[in-house]
């Protein structure tokens, strides 16, 4: 069928691991997905800040939590929480970690092509 591509997560083209998750990622119709796994104890800054040298996260999130939860503080302390079947956008200029005993996976079609990526 012309007009469709299709990549699978089960077999991604790329895996960026740091400490207690990984990122997934797929390249499909000229954009990348990706899926993200945070184990419980991952934080943003104790995890991915040490490869990217940022404060915060700068990364612009927008995606789809399959599993857990995860809590979000912006850099002015707002704090929000997202977990299982919230779509999410998440501005750059955040830390977070995972809330209680599940991993979180979400699917993320904005930030995975940069993502963890050393600077």
């Amino acid at each position: 069928m012309a007009g469709v591509e299709s990549a699978s997560l089960n077999t991604p083209g790329e895996t960026r691991t740091f400490a207690l998750g990984k990122v997934e990622l797929v390249n499909v119709g000229g954009s990348t997905v990706g899926r993200f796994t945070f184990e419980p104890g991952w934080r943003w800054s104790e995890s991915v800040k040490p490869i990217v040298k940022t404060e915060s996260c700068q990364s612009h999130h927008v995606g789809y939590a399959v599993s857990g939860r995860m809590r979000i503080r912006s850099a002015d302390g707002v704090e929000s929480e997202i977990g299982a079947a919230d779509a999410y956008d998440i501005a750059p200029g955040h830390d977070a970690w995972i809330v209680g005993d599940e991993a979180f996976v979400g699917l993320e079609f904005k930030s995975a092509a940069e993502y963890a990526k050393p600077k």
